[in-house]
């Protein structure tokens, strides 16, 4: 059986993106042999980092993945994150061995770090649609973390050079959606680039039963996912039986709740099981996200309850859901996304879009589907 080495810098909290490589290895284990190369950013040591991020790249990190390599022979390697203790020094490590590399972009981030400039990164707009970061917020220096010129420097270093081996020919890039591939080929025209959502394990989720009369959010509370316009247009919709109930935490939380609204509840950071318990219950799901979203994890979580989503049509975000879909809302319309809401409510129709959600989910997930287009790497 075919080799593949699976590469990933773990996040500091496990989000989305360690829980899609966790799903996409369970996957790919039934069809090839497959390890993974986990990387942390804990217990970190300040000069050699320091001096890692100067040289972009990490010379203990290196030597596992040469011991790696040397020991597993991997047929193809396939890295997710890389930021920081991977480093980037992996991908001249890999193309010195001439491994088939495949690398997958799972946000837009990269462009918000390819320059030291803000006019850069923000091109023109208010509001940064890859990374939420608002102009009002920088100076003529891209600040990507606002509060560490020193963290920025570092990042926008990374990230430019990140961006150059993005448009080396040599390496094959996964993402998420249609839009993504359009964006990556009209900044790199020549890029190899392929559409290889994440997986979800659709079998482990039974379609709801009991439907309970709330909407749910999940996710961060901040300005840029929309949260308070989320709110407003709920509380819009007039409907006194139903609540929306909001999970996670983020800078606008404090404010939020200090409004106490009757029919919305704040409940905090859940477990990932409790976070699918109350979406599988839920009446819809829920987003007035600002930003482009890779793959909207709630919302496709969702579907595989046969539970329906309220979104904006922005980004990506429709490809996940049957054409024409009724419930996305023109972007900033948050009288369109009021109707939404209170088309929801029509329990047929509820059921008989989150039956369509559900179908379509499957077929665009589907095991054989996403093998075939992995297994069309070893061919070329």
């Amino acid at each position: 059986m075919k080799k593949i080495l699976i590469i990933h810098n773990q996040y500091r909290n496990t989000g989305g993106e360690d829980i899609a490589v966790s799903n996409e290895i369970s996957l790919l284990k039934k069809h090839y042999v497959v390890e993974s190369l986990f990387f942390t950013n804990q217990k970190v040591k300040l000069l050699p980092t320091f001096f890692g991020f100067v040289i972009s790249s990490n010379f203990k990190s290196n030597k596992i993945l040469k011991k790696k390599l040397k020991k597993f022979k991997p047929d193809i390697v396939y890295v997710h994150n890389t930021w920081f203790n991977a480093s980037l020094g992996i991908f001249k490590i890999l193309k010195a061995n001439k491994i088939k590399t495949i690398i997958k972009l799972h946000n837009f981030r990269y462009k918000c770090t390819n320059s030291f400039f803000s006019k850069v990164h923000m091109n023109g707009e208010s509001l940064c649609y890859a990374c939420g970061l608002q102009k009002k917020e920088m100076g003529l220096f891209n600040k990507y973390f606002l509060n560490s010129i020193t963290k920025s420097l570092l990042v926008n270093l990374y990230g430019k050079r990140y961006f150059k081996i993005l448009e080396d020919p040599y390496f094959n890039i996964f993402v998420l959606t249609k839009f993504h591939k359009n964006f990556i080929n009209q900044l790199i025209p020549n890029a190899k680039v392929k559409i290889f959502p994440n997986f979800i394990t659709l079998q482990n989720h039974k379609s709801r039963k009991n439907i309970e009369e709330y909407f749910l959010y999940a996710g961060r509370i901040s300005d840029e996912k929309g949260v308070s316009h989320l709110i407003s247009s709920f509380l819009e919709a007039g409907l006194d039986r139903y609540k929306l109930k909001i999970l996670g935490a983020g800078p606008e939380l404090k404010t939020l709740i200090q409004e106490e609204h009757m029919n919305v509840e704040f409940l905090g950071v859940k477990t990932n099981q409790e976070t699918l318990d109350l979406i599988s219950k839920s009446l819809c799901v829920i987003t007035g996200t600002k930003l482009w979203e890779g793959q909207p994890t709630l919302l496709c979580e969702a579907s595989t309850f046969g539970v329906p989503s309220i979104f904006p049509n922005f980004g990506g975000m429709a490809e996940f859901f049957p054409d024409d879909y009724k419930l996305a809302f023109k972007q900033y319309d948050y009288e369109d996304l009021t109707s939404k809401i209170i088309q929801s409510t029509d329990v047929n129709f509820n059921k008989k879009t989150g039956l369509e959600n559900k179908e379509h989910l499957n077929k665009l997930l589907d095991e054989r589907n996403l093998i075939g287009i992995f297994g069309s790497y070893f061919d070329e």
